[in-house]
């Protein structure tokens, strides 16, 4: 069964929320978060909250800081989200609250389950490769696939490449990605967010 949308899912979306005209979309980053959940449907609100769940069942709240930092291009100031496992909190329970107005929530299935472990190798390999992010990024996205998964942090990565500064990526790079993302079964879009960053022949 294919995943329930050929875009970016989970909270890697999410990071894509906080672009510079980020703030039509409300007041707070919990607005805008809320304001996109609330146009979207069930399994996208499943999606983030079991990546966010993930996160902050494995991973130290410094760590969570650098890998939504690393994953959007404005994000607002930790003096205003407090820690990261406090707003990987709110993210949380802005997925329940959306959750609880639906009258039947039904589970993700098939793909949309998978948690990629099988390309947990060819995942770190990718990000040990990716040169151009901070080693404390790269650390973070590691710890990320090894202490949660694979699928979330390879979505992380694509994120952390989008945003990060002067970047290029050679064919054979992305075309590396791109069979990771077909290994874990992404959409035609998830994976392609990146293709303009490869470098013309």
């Amino acid at each position: 069964m294919p995943r329930f949308t050929e875009f970016d899912f989970g909270v890697s979306w999410v990071m894509d929320f906080f672009h510079q005209d980020g703030t039509h979309y409300g007041d707070t980053a919990a607005e805008i978060v809320a304001n996109h959940l609330a146009g979207w449907s069930d399994e996208a609100a499943l999606a983030v909250r079991r990546d966010a769940q993930t996160l902050l069942d494995n991973l130290p709240s410094g760590t969570l800081e650098v890998l939504w930092e690393a994953g959007t291009e404005y994000m607002a100031n930790w003096e205003r989200l407090g820690s990261g496992a406090q707003w990987t909190r709110a993210v949380v329970d802005l997925c329940d609250a959306r959750l609880s107005t639906a009258t039947d929530v039904w589970p993700l299935t098939g793909a949309d389950t998978e948690d990629g472990m099988a390309c947990l190798e060819a995942v770190v390999a990718e990000i040990e490769a990716t040169r151009f992010l901070a080693p404390d990024v790269r650390a973070a996205l590691v710890d990320c696939a090894r202490r949660c998964t694979a699928d979330l942090a390879f979505r992380v990565l694509l994120r952390a490449i989008s945003c990060a500064s002067d970047v290029s990526l050679s064919s054979e790079q992305y075309t590396r990605l791109e069979a990771i993302g077909s290994a874990l079964q992404y959409g035609e879009f998830v994976v392609d967010s990146v293709k303009y960053l490869v470098e013309n022949d």
